[in-house]
């Protein structure tokens, strides 16, 4: 399968896949598995190693990585559709927090929408500076309406090599459904779909 590349300003040394399928967290068997997934991509951090205050260069061009990134989390699910999202990513040592943030503004996230069918709620995110192999716990919300809770998630990824000092660790994550044996109440899923359709 081919998918699309982001932008050659971003000079990739992998790209990189995991997915998790919870059929229970300890009670019954779910009908429908919850099946996380998140897709990333390792880049090297042109802003390494010395402070610039203007990091648009980053940014203008962070859709391609949105839509990179988002056709890959999406064929992750196996052709489930998405319900909830998130975004995240780790920089470098030699790099500083707000280059991450920079690559996943909202330039990035509307192509991200875009890429796994759409999507009207604020996209939850994480981003840190750590050394390679460190975790990241991306946050996921349904991906209509922040607040059901059903779809309060995570997905955690740690990536041994990276990200190396002067580079950038960028994530996506998605999940095909709420949590298994969620009954916490609040807004469900379908009343947040009927009040969107209302």
């Amino acid at each position: 399968m081919s998918f699309p590349e982001p932008d050659p300003y971003y000079e990739v040394r992998q790209y990189f896949g995991v997915v998790q399928e919870i059929r229970h967290e300890g009670g019954p068997v779910a009908g429908a598995p919850l099946v996380k997934a998140a897709a990333g991509v390792v880049i090297r951090n042109p802003f390494a190693s010395g402070y610039t205050a203007d990091l648009s260069p980053l940014t203008k061009a962070s859709a391609s990585l949105g839509t990179a990134l988002g056709a890959r989390a999406a064929a992750l699910l196996d052709g489930r559709p998405v319900e909830g999202y998130g975004k995240g990513g780790i920089a470098g040592i030699n790099g500083e927090q707000d280059h991450v943030v920079a690559c996943i503004t909202t330039v990035f996230g509307d192509a991200f929408r875009e890429a796994v069918g759409g999507g009207r709620a604020w996209i939850s995110s994480a981003t840190k500076t750590a050394s390679a192999g460190a975790q990241l716990d991306i946050p996921l919300a349904f991906k209509d309406e922040l607040y059901v809770r059903s779809h309060y998630d995570a997905v955690t990824i740690a990536v041994p090599d990276a990200p190396r000092p002067d580079e950038l660790l960028i994530v996506v994550a998605v999940s095909s459904r709420g949590r298994i044996h969620h009954r916490v109440g609040g807004l469900s899923r379908d009343e947040a779909i009927a009040k969107l359709a209302g």
